[in-house]
């Protein structure tokens, strides 16, 4: 690759870094309007993306961004355990919507985004903590949790005050609002 396509590939990236919250909040818009929720959608996807926000509330609480090396907690199955939550939350959303061609829009768009913005993320890890990361993401996969911990000899625990850090409260409440719409529209209420 020469030098020219790297800035390219590099620009790509930040430019859908740049991107990803406001074609998010188009994507919620047309989620709003065009899902289609039953009671049996609703009861299959709530708790669906409730899990999601709760994999990422896990995640942020052990989160030193950019200062150490997370390993512990979900970080021992996944190198990105918030956007593994954010997928199950929007997957959730997507059953609870009812509607299938909103589905693979949510997954289209989860994987056009954060797929760049993940590798992205690992070059910048690798350049943080080198051989620390090495051996990490050697051992735990980029997105798919493994199953068995990765053993680091590091047993941080959940720390609350690093979850209303990075206020990941901020997440329940914007899936509240969604399952406030959904539930409405299930009702025919609008």
């Amino acid at each position: 690759m020469n030098e020219n396509q790297q800035t390219l590939g590099f620009n790509w990236r930040a430019t859908l870094q740049r991107l990803r919250v406001p074609i998010g909040f188009v994507t919620a818009i047309l989620f709003a309007v065009f899902s289609r929720p039953s009671w049996p959608s609703l009861t299959i996807g709530i708790p669906l993306a409730l899990s999601g926000a709760l994999i990422r509330a896990w995640a942020s609480g052990h989160l030193r961004k950019n200062a150490e090396l997370a390993v512990s907690g979900p970080y021992a199955h996944t190198r990105n355990p918030l956007y593994f939550g954010s997928f199950v939350m929007a997957a959730g959303c997507a059953v609870a919507g009812g509607s299938w061609w909103i589905g693979v829009w949510l997954i289209a768009f989860f994987l056009a985004i954060y797929w760049p913005v993940m590798q992205a993320e690992a070059a910048h890890m690798q350049t943080l903590f080198g051989e620390s990361y090495a051996r990490w993401s050697t051992a735990v996969p980029l997105f798919l949790p493994r199953l068995t911990p990765y053993r680091s000899g590091q047993n941080r625990s959940f720390d609350f005050g690093q979850y209303t850090h990075h206020r990941e409260w901020r997440a329940l409440i914007g899936l509240g609002l969604v399952f406030v719409v959904l539930i409405l529209k299930a009702a025919k209420v609008f």
